[in-house]
């Protein structure tokens, strides 16, 4: 009897383990494919991209639409003034992100939930675009860098995780301990806090940091001057120029179509590809860090 239960329990596994595969390596070729799709159709002739006969592999291979691209100075422009305003802004946000974070989660902060509801409040409520312009262009930010990191120095949902993740990571006797012997709220936070907070840092980088790469509405709104564009917004001219010019143009129209088609695939992995190169040294920290600063509490 115990033999056949056994048995039939080992058999149930082998489905369920058969069932669990077939649906992984379903998605990660639903994950996968556009991806690859994307580098291929780059790298392959547009006319056999639009006719649909490259399904994986690229087929006569091409580097028109690359040259066409990097060709463009406001290309290389746009990826160093990118670079400048994530890294600035990330290490804005993170720096603001901690000091407001670490106080709302100390148990002997007064007044904290009345803090924590006014800035939860932020989430729903918001002033609106053209206000937010007032205020940006009266403080004397528009046309800078500043426009595009300050109003968003603190993200309040990332706000809400980093404070989780102190309260529930890091026991309150351990920072009790460390204030009996003499530790100020400083180095409590830069020699205990801080080297304990490694997941959550790494998913604070990645989060803004992939958010100040991806961002241009703020840019558009606020940037006048070209050499002050980012890299997305660049990205996004030199799209609409070369659809521009294949409406526009009748001498080589075909031409000017499919090499708009192409210039298309080449944005999307310039735009994508540092967010791909930095996440698998975050990797390893933001699964950690994710769970337990938004599950936890």
């Amino acid at each position: 009897m115990k033999e056949l239960t056994f048995k039939r329990r080992k058999s149930e596994d082998l489905v369920f383990d058969a069932v669990v595969n077939i649906l992984a390596a379903l998605i990660v070729i639903i994950v996968l494919y556009p991806l690859i799709f994307i580098v291929s159709a780059s790298f392959s002739d547009p006319a056999l991209v639009l006719s649909g006969e490259v399904l994986l592999f690229p087929k006569q291979i091409t580097f028109e639409a690359y040259k066409n691209v990097f060709g463009n100075s406001q290309i290389w422009n746009g990826y160093g003034n990118s670079i400048l305003y994530t890294v600035v802004g990330t290490l804005i946000n993170l720096a603001m992100t901690t000091l407001a974070a670490y106080p709302l989660s100390r148990p002997d902060l007064p007044g904290r939930g009345g803090f924590m509801f006014i800035i939860t409040l932020t989430m729903f409520f918001g002033g609106g675009l053209i206000p937010s312009y007032l205020l940006v262009k009266n403080l004397g930010m528009v046309n800078t860098m500043w426009a595009l990191i300050i109003p968003g120095a603190i993200a309040t949902y990332n706000l809400i995780v980093m404070r989780t993740y102190f309260q529930t990571s890091i026991p309150w006797e351990v920072q009790e301990a460390a204030l009996i012997d003499g530790a100020s709220n400083w180095k409590l936070l830069t020699n205990i806090i801080l080297p304990l907070s490694k997941p959550i840092l790494a998913v604070m980088v990645l989060f803004y940091a992939v958010g100040h790469w991806n961002s241009y509405f703020n840019a558009l709104i606020y940037i006048r001057s070209k050499d002050l564009y980012p890299l997305q917004l660049v990205l996004r001219e030199v799209l609409m120029v070369s659809q521009a010019d294949a409406i526009d143009s009748s001498v080589g129209l075909e031409n000017k179509i499919l090499l708009a088609e192409s210039i298309k695939y080449v944005v999307i992995i310039i735009s994508s590809l540092p967010v791909l190169v930095m996440y698998p040294f975050v990797q390893k920290h933001f699964v950690k860090g994710v769970m337990i600063g938004s599950l936890k509490g």
